[in-house]
């Protein structure tokens, strides 16, 4: 039986060409400079193809992100075979993987939405659909349509790596590619879809005046609850959703829900368990928000208004996404000599501090350098679109490229592998009930609620120290 990617990732060996910390370093230094060559290229409006419009820019930049997990994680590289994986270049490699992944983008978005549903189905995925309606104008058209396009994306990158971490690629995940990859692709882009439909069409639905009732729910059923109109209510539990999805998938290493031996109750609870993690963060960092700025009032526009609000949530979710995967991908998910709930704890506070490190770094400078404007709530303003363009260099360079050249990619022996499995169900066995553990865990509760109500204490006049915007 012909082998394709499956366990690659995991059955690969990455081998450090220099002690230390140095590997990391010279990566970090390497993607980032990666990432603003092709940040100009692409993306800066001061740049050659000014692609951040803003929304442009974002909808090519979510629907890379999924490309790459449909190959990945979905597809495990496939049709590509495990021998060409495991012995061409690096650069080689990468260079490939990344040119089709771009040329699907690109015909998924010029031939599904933009050309069969935009012109066939639902006129706002075209913008040319869109200019034909009196007073919409051509910038207006561009916008709304890749807004659409790019919400879908939101929806998808949430569920599409969902039902590999969460549900296991069951029931189909003992066939074979190419078709366990299109049962599954199938499964959440039919999930991806019903989503859209009840949480972003109504926000669609209320972009032309006069809304469009017959076509959807309006005003959206959300108004009294969210306090808007806005789909930027469901944008941000849905961006929470994502960011949980890899954290459960890296830093936590799927802990607490393999400890559930049962192997439905364990995917069902894990699915679960994300969407109400991501909820629970969802609605902390809005409270957050209103206890660092005051109330929002309906009626206001940008810092007060609720609307921005709800996209903020999402936005300061994505700060968690970054170190999470620097961990995992640079520093070998460190540390791993405590026990699970150990490391699980010391990986989610670095990536905690990381990310507040990086949000006023990013605030402070990202207008210097990125072509973006100064504050918070500016419309051309959104830390979403640079911080998952990192991303994707990174999941080219960890996936495509095995880290290249700080590492050697070296496949593992099947003594080895074997060993990996019984390390990992042994830290899985480890984690069991005793006195000990029974106290360890009544004190993280209590150390949980101290937290929150430290934070909530904190929060304003840590905020009014710490000058994030320059010249205020």
């Amino acid at each position: 039986m012909e082998r394709f990617g499956e366990g690659y990732l995991e059955e690969r060996k990455l081998v450090k060409r220099w002690s230390g910390p140095i590997p990391a370093l010279v990566s970090l230094v390497l993607t980032l400079a990666v990432f603003y060559a092709t940040w100009w290229i692409f993306q800066d409006p001061r740049g050659i193809m000014r692609m951040y419009t803003p929304y442009v820019g974002y909808m090519y930049c979510r629907w890379w992100l999924i490309m790459m997990i449909w190959m990945v994680y979905i597809f495990n590289f496939w049709p590509f075979k495990r021998k060409w994986l495991e012995t061409t270049h690096p650069v080689i490699k990468g260079a490939i993987l990344t040119i089709i992944s771009a040329v699907i983008l690109v015909a998924l978005i010029k031939g599904f939405f933009e050309g069969l549903l935009g012109n066939y189905g639902l006129a706002y995925f075209n913008p040319e659909q869109l200019e034909k309606l009196p007073g919409v104008t051509s910038f207006f058209a561009i916008e709304y349509s890749a807004l659409a396009i790019l919400m879908f994306a939101a929806i998808a990158s949430w569920l599409s790596p969902a039902w590999v971490v969460a549900m296991e690629e069951a029931p189909w995940q003992k066939l074979t590619q190419p078709a366990k990859g299109f049962s599954i692709l199938v499964m959440t882009f039919f999930l991806s879809t019903v989503v859209y439909f009840v949480t972003m069409h109504p926000h669609m639905g209320i972009l032309y005046h006069p809304w469009q009732y017959f076509t959807s729910i309006a005003p959206p059923y959300w108004e009294q609850f969210a306090d808007t109109v806005s789909g930027n209510f469901h944008v941000s539990w849905i961006m929470c959703c994502t960011v949980v999805v890899w954290l459960v998938e890296t830093i936590w290493e799927r802990y607490p829900f393999n400890l559930i031996k049962n192997d439905w109750a364990r995917r069902f609870a894990c699915f679960f368990g994300i969407i109400a993690i991501a909820l629970a963060m969802h609605f902390f960092l809005y409270f957050a928000q209103e206890l660092t700025w005051g109330e929002a009032i309906r009626g206001t526009r940008r810092a007060f208004a609720p609307d921005w609000r709800w996209l903020h949530v999402g936005e300061m979710a994505i700060f968690f996404l970054v170190p999470a995967l620097f961990i995992t991908f640079y520093c070998d998910n460190w540390p791993k000599k405590y026990s699970m709930p150990v490391n699980v704890l010391i990986r989610t506070v670095a990536t905690t501090v990381g990310a507040i490190a990086l949000y006023i770094v990013y605030y402070k400078t990202s207008h210097l350098f990125l072509g973006t404007q100064k504050g918070f709530s500016h419309p051309q303003q959104f830390p979403m679109i640079p911080m998952i363009w990192l991303v994707n260099i990174w999941l080219v360079h960890h996936w495509f490229m095995d880290n290249w050249p700080a590492w050697k990619m070296v496949p593992k022996t099947a003594e080895e592998i074997e060993s990996d499995h019984e390390a990992r169900a042994e830290a899985v066995r480890d984690v069991r009930w005793t006195p000990r553990f029974g106290v360890g865990l009544t004190a993280g509760i209590v150390m949980g609620v101290v937290f929150y109500f430290v934070t909530v204490w904190a929060l304003p006049a840590v905020y009014a120290a710490v000058n994030i915007i320059p010249g205020k």
